[in-house]
């Protein structure tokens, strides 16, 4: 391994991978709104005044109570439809004739608590309809009723001040809070819903992510080796015939250093699938040392530890590229440079043209993709080709640039 004076670097600005971008929506419950207080309510308020509202009967005025008794009690008790299967007009027509009736009921009524269906479906009417016409109809139901007690347009209760009959339509105030502060808790719990559905997206892809760096790893391991092996066995098979034992034991011992170098390279895997760190310098130098190519490293600016990520990339990019070299290029010498600068780390790996007969074999093609998608994911860039120029010419350089 050869040490050279560091030298000025030009500062280099990789750029930064963009963020890449479920399941269908929940419908939560809001809490506070359990339809079984609403039931109950409205029908403490028919009983109290089945009790109390009077006169009731078959003829004259108490069947006209009972048949308005009965018209406000449907009202009332239509609360507790759900807001999805209820129409804005078909509302607002069935709350206005409730307003109309209860109106009525004060105004025929001798006695009793008749003035209890105005005030809830006052309140009602301003949670279900938008602000303004539950104002509008809030206003009229306060009219009507004080107007039906201060004219004493009918026989109704002469205990009851037409004050009261103003005050029906006050609770509309209590019904637009309530409605306000339903829509604020369904934003709240849609959002967290957005959240919650953004959080598994984001898992997934992170469990995609991780999947496609086992793979690339098993790659590197599996696929170079066994091609490395395969390809001496091979040649070892083709020598027999020939009857030179001697380049036969050559290949053989080739292959069982291949499988001693897939031991090393299986342990490299499992520590980087552990994110156990690895010493990038004295990694790297092993394996180009193990690759057959003694003081073929060459370390520029001043040595730093780097991310264990970054080392454990630069360490898969260098495997790639020296089993390719060994793979089309037998017997050409081979120069790897690292390069530490300012804010990145460079490998650089270039190998002369094969100076033995290659034997043909085909690839996976995933190697390069696999470089790619290494350096991507830490904004870096690589490139490789041939070299065209120089002593070089007709060999081959790989370059990783990565930040770190």
């Amino acid at each position: 391994m050869r040490y050279v004076r560091p030298v000025p670097a030009a500062t280099e600005n990789p750029p930064s991978p963009s963020p890449g971008a479920g399941a269908p929506p929940v419908r939560r419950p809001v809490p506070g709104q359990d339809p079984r207080v609403q039931w109950g309510l409205s029908l403490a308020v028919v009983a109290a005044g089945a009790l109390t509202i009077r006169p009731m009967g078959f003829s004259g005025q108490g069947l006209a109570v009972v048949a308005l008794f009965a018209l406000n009690s449907a009202a009332l008790l239509a609360r507790g439809l759900p807001e999805h299967r209820v129409p804005p007009r078909f509302a607002l027509l069935w709350l206005t004739i409730g307003v109309l009736a209860a109106a009525a009921l004060i105004g025929v009524s001798g006695s009793g608590a008749s003035y209890l269906f105005a005030f809830f479906l006052a309140g009602h009417i301003g949670y279900r309809l938008e602000t303004r016409r539950a104002l509008t109809l809030a206003a009229t139901c306060s009219l009507l009723s004080g107007g039906v007690l201060y004219f004493d347009l009918g026989p109704g209760d002469p205990e009851l001040p037409w004050g009261l009959g103003l005050a029906t339509g006050l609770p509309v105030v209590v019904g637009i809070i309530n409605r306000s502060q339903r829509r604020a808790v369904r934003s709240a719990i849609s959002a967290a819903e957005s959240a919650e559905r953004a959080a598994r997206a984001e898992a997934r892809t992170a469990v995609l992510t991780e999947r496609g760096r086992i793979a690339r790893d098993v790659h590197d391991v599996l696929a170079h080796s066994l091609a490395g092996i395969n390809m001496q066995l091979e040649l070892a098979d083709a020598l027999l015939d020939t009857g030179d034992l001697e380049k036969v034991r050559e290949a053989n011992d080739k292959a069982h250093g291949l499988v001693k170098e897939s031991l090393k390279q299986a342990q490299w895997t499992v520590h980087a699938l552990r994110e156990d760190a690895l010493p990038l310098l004295e990694s790297l130098t092993a394996m180009t040392e193990s690759s057959g190519h003694h003081d073929a490293l060459t370390v520029r600016g001043t040595v730093r530890e780097a991310p264990a990520q970054v080392t454990q990339n630069l360490l898969r990019i260098a495997q790639e590229a020296l089993t390719n070299a060994a793979r089309h290029a037998p017997g050409g010498k081979v120069e790897v440079e690292l390069t530490f600068a300012a804010s990145s780390i460079t490998l650089r790996i270039r190998n002369r043209p094969a100076t033995r007969a290659v034997t043909p074999g085909v690839g996976s093609g995933m190697g390069l993709i696999g470089m790619r998608e290494r350096v991507a994911l830490l904004g870096g860039s690589v490139s490789a080709g041939p070299v065209t120029e120089g002593q070089d010419q007709g060999g081959w350089l790989v370059e990783a640039v990565i930040p770190g």
